[in-house]
């Protein structure tokens, strides 16, 4: 471990007393690996031996063994999981999403916690994840696509503008913000180069920019979660006091879970203390009661060349709720996004080139109907789709790709061959790779 600088270490001893020496024990360890299954997927036996155990505060969270190399896996390709760390599992199980809310996950990036929240809502409701910087957003948007998550909505947005467009909108905001990140020092040492009193100070303005945003989104009635990846009590237990202050609509809200106890509505992760790193957790709820129905969205009706170019993939796909530009999509409902950049509107379902409709990547990921055409393949034959490769096959016409129940993507077989339509910028599998 590296030394943690002489001014941390002198405030985490006056947080900790007496319990300092085993906080410094946990940090000489080696930092926990987490993974989290995908619960719309078929993943019952996957990775068995490299499970140690359950993660308790989230029902499909395991820690895992820290030399797998589940990451490089066809099936995390395929979105049968998503690693993640333990204790960043936990501000999504507080959040508690349910099916047919409307939830946001105002910095969102790179798609952890609002992966986990849209699974838990089973594909009903609206889940909007947010985040400003657009590189990261981009990332995002590829982990929404990888896990299969179809009423979500990928927008690149600062909080501000979303609170000035949807206010009192959400039945829950998640802001995990931008922090010092002293709870990954064990994970990513090289951060505490990065560290300082200062830069601390300059992360809490940034949170009260943000928490003010998220007040606004909130519905009365609705819950804000508050989540940091530090100790620091000024960006954590400090922020919320100040924030109680001037919003005396909200309140704490004392919260249970498996693992966790939180009779004050809030709790701080220690390396010591959990199978995981530093996280901070509070769960606030505003008063009053202003729940709002949506209605469920139409069918797009579509004109007379459309309905042609689709009937060659119809019997594969759900029917579309409208077409942005050239992509027709589904979403179960759609708010004002006007003026607002977005990356991903709900599952992109086709694209028309020409007078045809090629099938979208996403929907192969996320709706596998049981009657549709598709080609299993082994563990090798896996691997060379996702490097690209055309593969042989019986099937003509767009097929599923298959492995191990899990469905990686389309093909489009003739002849006795599949042409591969994995998407190319996600062709990370080489020769080289293929061979060692």
């Amino acid at each position: 471990m590296t030394t943690l600088p002489e001014s941390l270490l002198r405030r985490i001893t006056e947080q900790l007393g007496n319990s300092t020496p085993a906080f410094l024990d946990a940090m000489r360890a080696a930092p926990f690996r987490g993974i989290r299954f995908n619960a719309m997927r078929s993943t019952t036996g996957l990775l068995q031996e490299e499970l140690l155990e359950k993660v308790p505060w989230e029902k499909d969270g395991w820690i895992l063994k820290t030399e797998s190399d589940a990451g490089k896996l066809p099936e995390h390709e395929a979105g049968a999981y998503y690693l993640q760390e333990p204790s960043a599992m936990l501000p999504g199980a507080v959040m508690d999403a349910a099916p047919g809310e409307q939830i946001l996950d105002l910095c969102a990036a790179p798609g952890g916690k609002s992966t986990q929240m849209g699974i838990h809502m089973q594909g009903r409701g609206l889940l909007i994840c947010n985040e400003p910087i657009p590189k990261r957003a981009l990332i995002l948007s590829r982990n929404i696509e990888r896990m299969g998550i179809p009423n979500s909505i990928v927008t690149c947005a600062y909080p501000e503008q979303l609170a000035q467009r949807w206010p009192g909108f959400f039945d829950g905001v998640l802001a995990d913000v931008p922090c010092s990140g002293e709870g990954m020092f064990r994970r990513n040492p090289e951060a505490m180069a990065q560290w300082s009193p200062e830069r601390a100070s300059g992360c809490v303005e940034r949170q009260q920019t943000i928490l003010e945003a998220a007040a606004k989104l909130v519905r009365p009635g609705g819950r804000l979660v508050y989540s940091t990846c530090t100790w620091n009590p000024q960006e954590n237990e400090g922020q919320i006091e100040s924030f109680l202050k001037k919003h005396n609509e909200f309140h704490l809200e004392p919260f249970s879970l498996p693992g966790v106890d939180a009779p004050e509505g809030m709790v701080v992760c220690w390396p010591h203390l959990v199978h995981g790193e530093g996280q901070f957790v509070a769960r606030l709820r505003r008063g009053g009661d202003a729940a709002e129905q949506f209605p469920a969205a139409r069918e797009y009706h579509m004109t007379g060349e459309e309905k042609k170019a689709w009937s060659a993939v119809s019997p594969f796909l759900p029917s579309p709720t409208g077409r942005l530009g050239s992509c027709f999509y589904y979403l179960p409902w759609m708010p004002d996004l006007s003026s607002l950049r977005v990356l991903r509107l709900g599952l992109h379902l086709g694209t028309l080139q020409g007078k045809t409709i090629i099938p979208d990547h996403a929907a192969a990921l996320c709706f596998t109907p049981p009657d549709a055409p598709a080609e299993d393949l082994d563990r090798q034959q896996a691997a060379k789709y996702l490097s690209g490769e055309s593969l042989p096959g019986k099937n003509t016409g767009w097929v599923l790709m298959r492995f191990s129940n899990l469905i990686l993507g389309w093909g489009k077989g003739s002849e006795g061959r599949i042409r591969n339509h994995y998407p190319k910028g996600l062709r990370k599998i080489t020769q080289q790779e293929l061979e060692e």
